[in-house]
């Protein structure tokens, strides 16, 4: 999962941005209102951090904008401001969640989970497909009762997968869904670890549930060639 981290304070921006890396996240950040508006429009994001007081755009300013071209990625604010009045302000413009600084990092880290299980549909953080069981707050993959070890990089990819199962996903699509801007790796990134997750989720079991659409992409289901 991709997020972006619209945080001025420049030692918890750099506190959060690794704390969700290490938690298998893809993440971008930034210090400022107008350059949260120039990565947003340039990459798709699962979840948006946006602080409310930021120089260039605050973070109202910053929803007000996403809200009113259409862009319904979930936003949670932070803010030191703990009135009720900001608290509405925020909501009413189209804020998903609302964290008062301080805060736990867990927290925030559960509230991230629920707003991606809000734009899947799904009640819990287990992902169920055939017999693979993807959980994204414990990163337990199993088919059957079997578990299976993943990189970061292929957890991500197979959560985003199995959130949007039996969807075709462009390699385009789960790209920017999965790899942030310091990414520097080679250009078919996405084939590659579909190769390492076939062996692993597939090879083996039954049903194959990765399956290739030519020319299209992959998708995540039961049955098909």
């Amino acid at each position: 999962m991709r997020l972006l981290i619209a945080e001025d304070e420049k030692n918890l921006n750099r506190i959060l941005t690794q704390q969700f890396k290490d938690n298998g996240y893809s993440v971008d950040s930034c210090q400022d209102g107008e350059e949260a508006l120039d990565y947003i429009a340039a990459a798709d994001y699962d979840v948006i951090v946006l602080d409310i007081m930021m120089p260039g755009a605050d973070g109202l300013t910053v929803l007000q904008q996403l809200r009113s071209q259409g862009i319904d990625t979930p936003v949670l604010f932070l803010t030191a401001k703990d009135s009720i009045s900001d608290r509405v302000e925020g909501l009413d413009l189209g804020a998903d969640d609302y964290l008062t600084k301080p805060f736990a990092f867990e927290e925030l880290l559960a509230r991230v989970r629920v707003l991606t299980r809000k734009k899947t549909g799904s009640k819990t953080n287990i992902y169920k497909l055939a017999d693979l069981t993807v959980n994204s707050q414990s990163r337990e993959v199993k088919r059957g009762d079997t578990s299976i070890s993943l990189s970061s990089r292929e957890f991500s990819i197979l959560e985003y997968m199995i959130m949007n199962k039996n969807m075709v996903l462009s390699r385009d699509t789960l790209e920017r869904h999965v790899v942030n801007y310091d990414y520097e790796g080679s250009s078919n990134m996405i084939d590659v670890y579909i190769r390492y997750l076939r062996k692993k989720i597939d090879e083996g079991f039954e049903p194959k549930l990765i399956h290739t659409v030519r020319g299209a992409g992959y998708v995540l289901k039961v049955g098909g060639k």
